[in-house]
């Protein structure tokens, strides 16, 4: 396990020291980890918690962090001996891995000392961000694949080690099947994939001769690559000359990969080609710059490809390279040992926060079983039947609902700094997603032009965040 203590800003350390010497540091304080909507995307597959939790039970300032603090000459003295024994003792909610989440909801909500809450904000949205992204494009790329399959195939274009590591992990938490990355394949026990490269072909004198010498070394794992040359012409031909003598030798062959090109065109005409061969059962694997976008034009002109090898476009997230993700002050300590609830305003609506401790619930109509709506409340709110369900900013959009479900989102990770939440296998989180994602209706998963879902504040929680917005010191819009 790493230490990642100054894996942070440092202005966490600036306030951080400012506190201890302002007397304040001892204050409780309450922050939401949520991320703002965007064009592209309104809702996300939460990732990277079980790193998070990592991050935090190891957090600790070594001899050598302390030496290297003191050689800035910025800090307290005090302050400095202060961390030498520094250990995270306040509780943290969170969104469990897997689960949808819309913007605006805080998915992870940070109880502590506020000396100890700054601290988290740069490494846990570093590890949130990173992960809920990758988990997000995924998730949409696997949702355009329908019944075929997805490999994640980044690890050569992630922005480093870590990126490839855990985004292979936060792909799998999207829906991947498998993945090309060995080391991630063996860390979260995961299905590993991979034929060979176009090298392969041009080391040997011709493409046949190639073809023959994979197919003896793997003989039962055969899927060949086939458009170094001429993909119909050369590849497709020489690829059946190979498994017709796979087939005679008492073995099966798995199929192609088409690298490049029209993948349409392509695909429809190999089909056509290995089925008159008699080889209906080989899969048609496809790769090359794919995304959803791309995924769902290919099905609109019948493309016959069974898995999609996806790398760059969803390892990097490429169309939307930040979650923009934030860490935000909702609720302060008083003197009198109160959290007193804290707005940040802003003239962009997207950006004022939404103050206290809060809660966050999943209304699911209990007649179809579907998700209807999610709620935020204040901590201390509890739901009533019926449910009066109002829209978060045009308040005379009402609904009730008289039958329902409602679930907690948010579930305890820490309680006075200690973990009280047990991580599931990878597997299950997998599992859990994907039934997860089966309560939203279709209308509310396509990938452009998605149906809004909603996200509703409550009565409660909507009227202090009017109470506060108006006591604001500065109401006068500028021009």
């Amino acid at each position: 396990m790493r230490n990642l203590t100054l894996m942070t800003d440092l202005y966490q350390l600036n306030m951080m020291n400012g506190y201890f010497v302002s007397g304040i540091s001892d204050r409780v304080a309450v922050f939401d980890l949520f991320f703002r909507s965007h064009t592209l995307i309104n809702s996300a597959i939460a990732a990277g918690l079980a790193q998070a939790i990592e991050y935090i039970e190891n957090l600790k300032f070594t001899k050598d962090d302390i030496e290297y603090l003191k050689s800035l000459n910025s800090f307290d003295d005090g302050f400095i001996q202060y961390l030498e024994n520094f250990r995270f003792s306040g509780d943290i909610w969170s969104v469990e891995e897997g689960e949808v989440a819309f913007s605006g909801e805080p998915i992870m909500v940070v109880k502590a000392k506020i000396i100890e809450a700054q601290l988290l904000e740069t490494t846990l949205l570093n590890i949130i961000n990173h992960q809920t992204l990758i988990a997000t494009k995924a998730s949409r790329i696997v949702q355009a694949a329908g019944q075929a399959k997805v490999i994640e195939f980044g690890l050569r274009r992630a922005q480093g080690p870590d990126a490839g590591i855990f985004g292979t992990r936060a792909a799998m938490i999207g829906g991947c099947n498998g993945t090309s990355n060995v080391m991630g394949a063996k860390m979260f026990n995961v299905d590993v994939y991979g034929t060979h490269a176009h090298s392969w072909i041009l080391s040997f004198d011709n493409e046949l001769e190639a073809f023959q010498n994979f197919a003896k070394i793997y003989p039962d794992n055969c899927t060949l690559l086939v458009d170094t040359y001429h993909t119909l012409y050369s590849g497709v031909p020489n690829a059946i000359k190979v498994f017709t003598e796979l087939r005679q030798k008492g073995h099966k062959p798995v199929g192609i990969r088409l690298d490049s090109g029209d993948l349409a065109y392509l695909s429809r005409e190999a089909r056509k080609m290995l089925d008159n061969a008699g080889f209906e059962d080989a899969i048609i694997f496809a790769s090359n710059d794919i995304d959803e976008y791309l995924i769902e034009q290919l099905k609109l002109q019948d493309a016959k490809i069974d898995v999609y090898g996806v790398g760059t476009k969803l390892i990097t997230s490429s169309d939307l390279p930040s979650l923009g993700g934030v860490y935000k002050l909702a609720g302060i300590e008083d003197g009198k040992g109160k959290i007193k609830p804290v707005i940040k305003f802003s003239e962009s609506a997207s950006k004022t926060t939404d103050p206290g401790h809060k809660e966050l619930y999943r209304i699911y109509d209990n007649h179809i079983g579907m998700a209807f709506a999610d709620i935020i409340t204040l901590r201390e709110e509890k739901l009533k039947k019926p449910l009066h369900l109002t829209h978060p900013t045009e308040r005379w959009r009402k609904a009730e609902l008289k039958d329902y479900i409602a679930r907690k989102l948010l579930v305890p990770i820490f309680k006075g700094g200690k973990c009280v939440y047990k991580i599931p296998p990878l597997e299950q989180t997998i599992e859990f997603s994907r039934r997860e994602k089966l309560k939203f209706r279709d209308e509310c998963k396509r990938i452009t032009g998605s149906q809004i879902y909603k996200v509703n504040l409550s009565d409660k929680l909507f009227n202090l965040k009017q109470k506060l917005l108006a006591l604001h010191p500065n109401q006068t819009p500028t021009g």
